[in-house]
């Protein structure tokens, strides 16, 4: 009967002595019996299913009785009504004086709508974004897959296909390298596979305008000094400081390698050492002139051919970094640094809601940002973030979905724009709305 009933009828009673439950169900029978007629009787009703079990909790204290009597119906409003009124007829339970008051008729369907809505809203911001992908994406996707297979030898040294009959070349450090310049269309690069340049890239900077596009650490710098001793260079260009070329975007390579350093270049601002110092030299960091990634002003003069474009697609390549995507990666770079971020509950309040954000953020004890997503993707984060997060602060409204699984893995404060109708709230977590954290100010 719990699975098919609409609605439970909520009743409180008080009986002057001590009566027990057997008494309390027997007086609901026979005090309600042919009161209603053949279609309302409570006993045919229980029989056809159409009316549960009564439910009767009672207690005795100082010579009387006060309970609760519920009742499951799956009748309609106006017939669960009608049953819910002849309870308050009842006025003897056993040999005692008795009064019934119905406190409630609750509509059981009410709750599971409400989760029903709150389920619906989480699969459609979460669901479908991601699940689309237009055409331009699927042949991005394919271009790609193309570009990775291209990846030839040249003297057994990873390289792009078009090393051999380039008249420029980029040399990279390792395989790696060679394949994300694959990625972006550079087809002319070649690696040097450690510190110890190999005789073949060697005769290579002979014959060929070479580019040194090297990580922004100290082999990088190293692998520059010794290609210098034994080879020529004509260009450098640095990752920036503590990242490697294979963990740059498209738009960050590409800009790099428009704003080259011509490699004498180097030697006269004095930012590096003369590779005639040899073993003499001290711990320095990529000179700064040779890193461009991220500068607004991008240079309209390519002077280094990047590679030969076989169809449109490797053109585009190799087309300028717009100013939008150059600013997106300065605000990147602000974001990583964690210099300015947050260190306590309000500041991460300020940051996420009060900015309009849209997303989660989820805390540590101490209040440092463990991981920040959509707030669409609150309940996914919460439960698979490890260690267990200390707070969540959320963008957006709080469902009872998202406040289970926090109080399930240990969650202890919840500040979130607005919260829905909660039909349970755990004891163990502080919920917050944006407004009631201000007043609380």
């Amino acid at each position: 009967m719990d699975d098919t009933a609409k609605y439970l009828i909520h009743a409180s009673i008080a009986a002057d002595g001590v009566v027990e439950r057997s008494d309390v169900v027997g007086a609901v029978f026979g005090q309600t019996e042919g009161l209603l007629g053949d279609e309302l009787d409570l006993r045919d009703l229980q029989q056809s299913s159409k009316v549960g079990r009564i439910d009767v909790q009672i207690d005795s204290e100082n010579g009387q009785s006060f309970g609760r009597i519920t009742i499951a119906s799956s009748l309609d409003k106006v017939e669960t009504a009608i049953l819910a009124a002849s309870l308050e007829t009842i006025d003897r339970v056993g040999p005692c004086q008795a009064s019934v008051e119905v406190t409630n008729i609750e509509d059981v369907r009410e709750a599971k709508r409400r989760q029903v809505i709150d389920r619906a809203k989480e699969l459609l911001a979460g669901s479908f974004d991601e699940s689309v992908m237009d055409s331009s994406k699927i042949l991005e996707e394919v271009r790609e897959s193309v570009r990775i297979e291209d990846i030839t030898e040249y003297h057994d040294l990873p390289a792009g296909p078009r090393v051999a009959d380039s008249d420029a070349i980029i040399v990279v450090e390792g395989r790696a390298d060679v394949l994300t310049l694959l990625q972006y269309g550079i087809k002319n690069a070649i690696g040097v596979e450690g510190t110890n340049v190999p005789d073949t890239i060697a005769d290579l900077t002979a014959e060929r305008t070479v580019t040194a596009f090297l990580d922004g650490d100290r082999g990088g710098e190293l692998i520059l000094r010794e290609l210098a001793q034994v080879g020529d260079v004509d260009y450098v260009v640095f990752a920036p400081e503590g990242r490697s070329v294979e963990d740059l975007a498209r738009h960050e390579v590409m800009s790099a390698l428009r704003d080259k350093t011509p490699y004498g270049d180097l030697f006269e601002d004095g930012a590096i050492s003369s590779p005639a110092d040899g073993d003499e030299s001290t711990e320095s960091t990529p000179p700064a002139a040779a890193v461009s990634v991220g500068d607004a002003g991008v240079s309209a003069e390519a002077t280094t051919t990047v590679g030969t474009a076989d169809d449109d697609a490797d053109a585009s390549a190799s087309e300028p970094a717009s100013a939008g995507d150059i600013d997106a990666v300065e605000d990147a770079a602000t974001d990583d640094d964690g210099t300015d971020a947050p260190s306590t509950l309000r500041g991460h309040v300020r940051a996420i809601i009060d900015a309009e954000t849209g997303s989660a953020r989820l805390l540590d004890a101490d209040f440092e940002a463990i991981e920040t997503v959509s707030a669409g993707k609150a309940f996914d984060a919460i439960g698979d973030t490890d260690p267990a997060p200390y707070a969540l602060v959320l963008d957006g409204q709080l469902t009872q979905r998202i406040l289970d699984v926090a109080a399930q893995r240990g969650v202890e404060q919840v500040v979130a724009r607005s919260a829905g109708e909660m039909v349970k709230t755990p004891v163990d977590v502080r919920v917050r709305t944006i407004d009631q954290f201000a007043t609380a100010d």
